[in-house]
């Protein structure tokens, strides 16, 4: 990713979690249900009625967008029911506060900042309730399914994005690809989940081709003048007020102020004489001349004064309690901070362990258990015997794993440093990496013990063949 494209999506995920706790009254969030899609509500007069003074781009975002494609997401969300449902819910809010800003902007001209970011609110607001939903489960059995849609929705953000709004979504929708395929993966067995991916990864690619279509350098506004007050979408709430009245410097003088406040004006009013009521520094003040001062940070007091009492400040710790437990067939391993000697044994092939938020601590596993998922940790070490399924790595930093005897599969996602020891069983690993550096895979000499390192490529280069792209690693001098 350039530093560019790297700056564009710090600048978005600033922007939209910049929110409010109530959504503003002045833009709903639009219909409260989505009608199933049908082929004849694009023929429909009463619609084409209600509906005549919006652009045809709004018009095509809620009939086929949100009236298609979404709907079928949210057919298959409410099937799946429980975490999955509530959190489609969340969805439908952020795209109708999209579709309701997009009824505002393709019949306006651009107002001023004050009034957009009023305007963004709602769907600002929608998006952190999605991924806010997200933190708050990460025990959930769908955290996968979560985590998909937490990582793709500010797509909804395209609306801020110049001049190529387009792969701003298509970044987003690969952002959420890795958990879609853990979906797919974990739940391959399971009837609805494969149909829940392919009309979520649908509704995204449409929305891509959408903004390729009507808003290809940029949202797309309208013509008129937006004067405060006239502009109510349909099914929306009141219109938006107008701005609060300027104040006026002349209530200054109304102000009724303390003695102290006042002292303090007319000192400032003195100009240049401000300074004449400074005491001088003698000499006896000076550490440079006063060798005795230079032990302390303070001027020694007078003698006589009174002593003054310091101020004890006290340090507020956000530290989480520790977790280390079976929930179910879960071990959940939480909030370790220099915990060299964890230690979890007698698992068993059904059972996973999800480490999250640990700090310089060290795990050991013994046993063959299905997983493990190591999440939001930092210069942390997990240590097993073998695994039936994988061992995987989220948001990590400087942290390290060793496999005793067999692993199928490491999966490695916004990783920085990580270090890999393999053993001679787990040679024929599958090594999936994305958004990561400074990864190196230990590879065993023989029985001496010895390792050889090999890091995993960060670099690449893609030329254009006759068949379509061709992409292989940059290699690196001294490598």
């Amino acid at each position: 990713m350039s530093q560019e494209s790297t700056a564009t999506y710090s600048h978005l995920r600033n922007f939209w979690q910049a929110k409010s706790d109530k959504p503003e009254s002045e833009i709903d969030s639009g219909d409260s249900s989505i009608k199933k899609p049908s082929t004849k509500s694009k023929k429909s007069s009463t619609s084409n009625n209600i509906m005549a003074d919006l652009a045809t781009s709004a018009l095509e975002f809620e009939q086929e967008i949100v009236g298609v494609y979404l709907a079928q997401f949210l057919k298959a969300a409410q099937q799946l029911g429980g975490d999955i449902a509530e959190h489609a819910n969340l969805v439908e809010q952020a795209f109708s506060a999209q579709k309701t800003f997009l009824q505002f902007a393709t019949k306006y001209s651009q107002p001023g900042d004050d009034i957009l970011q009023r305007l963004l609110k709602n769907t600002a607001n929608a998006i952190s309730e999605i991924q806010s939903y997200r933190e708050k489960r990460r025990s959930s059995p769908f955290f996968n399914h979560l985590s998909a849609v937490s990582e793709s929705i500010p797509a909804l953000a395209w609306v801020t994005v110049t001049p190529t709004p387009g792969p701003h979504i298509k970044e987003m929708n690969d952002a959420g690809q890795f958990y879609t395929n853990r979906v797919l993966k974990d739940f391959k067995d399971k009837q609805g989940h494969a149909e829940w991916v392919k009309f979520w990864v649908t509704t995204l690619t449409e929305l891509q081709a959408y903004v390729k279509k009507n808003h290809t350098t940029g949202l797309v506004w309208g013509k008129e003048t937006f004067t405060g007050g006239a502009f109510c979408a349909r099914g929306s709430g009141p219109p938006i007020p107008p701005p609060p009245p300027a104040f006026q410097l002349g209530d200054i003088e109304n102000l009724n102020v303390s003695d102290e406040r006042s002292a303090l004006f007319a000192s400032l009013n003195k100009g240049e004489d401000i300074t004449s009521g400074l005491k001088p520094v003698t000499a006896a003040m000076q550490t440079h001349k006063n060798p005795s001062l230079r032990g302390g940070s303070t001027v020694a007091e007078k003698q006589g004064s009174t002593p003054v009492a310091s101020k004890q400040t006290t340090t507020v710790t956000g530290t989480k309690p520790a977790k280390c437990q079976l929930e179910g067939k879960k071990w959940v391993v939480e909030n370790q901070i220099g915990q060299k000697s964890l230690t979890i044994d007698k698992v068993e092939m059904n059972q996973v362990i999800y480490m999250f938020g640990c700090k310089d601590s060290v795990l050991t596993v013994k046993g063959k258990l299905n997983s493990i998922v190591i999440d939001s940790c930092v210069k942390t070490a997990v240590v097993f015997d073998s695994l039936v399924a994988s061992v995987e790595f989220v948001n990590t930093r400087d942290c390290q794993m060793q496999v005793l005897g067999k692993v199928p599969t490491i999966t490695i996602d916004k990783v920085d440093g990580l270090q890999i020891f393999l053993s001679k069983d787990s040679l024929e690993v599958e090594i999936i990496s994305s958004k990561s550096s400074a990864l190196n895979v230990m590879v065993p000499k023989g029985e001496s013990g010895e390792f050889s390192e090999w890091p995993i490529p960060e670099q690449f280069k893609t030329l254009v063949g006759t068949k379509g792209l061709v992409t292989t690693p940059t290699e690196t001098v001294g490598v």
